[in-house]
């Protein structure tokens, strides 16, 4: 017998967004993937660079040819100085 650990008193058709967002992706009332576009700004020359979130390469600065991220299993690394912020779709 598999106990829910949803509580009863949620509404299915507008769960709560945090709710859903812990969820798996594909198992969202609507798919939606967990990865996104980040523009990142080096420390050394202020240059903006577009990243993927889970690159699987290391991101080098275009100018100044520093290391903006690195990969891991999952999302990428970003190196300690540099800042994103998540592209609007």
């Amino acid at each position: 017998m598999v106990l829910s650990t949803i509580p009863a008193d949620i509404d299915l058709l507008f769960p709560p967004k945090e709710l859903e967002q812990r969820r798996h992706k594909l198992k969202r009332l609507v798919q939606s993937p967990n990865s996104f576009f980040m523009d990142v700004k080096c420390q050394g020359c202020f240059n903006i660079t577009t990243v993927f979130s889970h690159s699987q390469t290391v991101v080098l600065c275009g100018s100044c040819s520093s290391v903006l991220c690195t990969p891991t299993g999952g999302k990428a690394r970003l190196t300690e100085g540099t800042s994103f912020r998540k592209k609007s779709e």
